[in-house]
């Protein structure tokens, strides 16, 4: 019994290292930061693995093109049609983790009635939030105390966590990125 024992200890850590090793090396899963969404609940982007991910960069108390891009988030739900929940999240990261606290980023999404599970609004430390906005290629800058000036991408990764499409700029048109989701969903 301890032989059989010991052989599945062995198979599982040489399985759970190739797994490893087999993740996409452009993969956001990768990233070993720490977040933590709009319930207070921390986790590894690692663990969003499996899921279609739609993700753009905002602050809560963004009056110019956050509510633009909110906008956009729900414009693309919406065009998607319908869709099974447990297959997407659509995730809105802070750029401004002091401020846009879990009650902050909750109140956030229930004002704009993104209900569901398909929802999640994120923060990390300024180094985490930091790298990942470089990976994402978005900038961004404090120019205030309450104040922002950032890039506006929307961007689209598999559920590998591979990058496969970004779209830039405060646009009404989301079919592109519309188009993109359903061939993630699909496959």
């Amino acid at each position: 019994m301890k032989k059989l024992l010991l052989i599945f200890i062995i198979l599982f850590g040489f399985t759970a290292c190739s797994e490893k090793e087999e993740m996409d090396a452009q993969s956001i899963f990768q990233l070993n930061s720490t977040w933590e969404n709009q319930f207070g609940n921390q986790f590894k982007l690692h663990e969003l693995k499996g899921k279609t991910l739609v993700m753009v960069m905002i602050y809560t108390n963004c009056k110019t093109a956050c509510p633009r891009l909110t906008a956009e988030m729900r414009d693309i739900e919406r065009n998607i049609g319908e869709y099974d929940p447990e297959k997407i999240r659509f995730v809105l990261v802070s750029i401004d983790p002091e401020h846009d606290t879990p009650e902050t980023m909750k109140t956030y999404l229930d004002h704009n009635k993104f209900l569901g599970e398909q929802w999640l609004f994120i923060r990390a430390n300024e180094a985490d939030t930091r790298e990942f906005a470089n990976v994402l290629s978005v900038k961004y800058k404090q120019i205030s105390p309450i104040d922002f000036s950032h890039s506006n991408i929307i961007s689209v990764f598999s559920e590998s966590g591979v990058l496969t499409y970004q779209k830039e700029g405060l646009t009404v048109d989301t079919e592109g990125i519309t188009k993109e989701i359903k061939k993630q969903l699909k496959s």
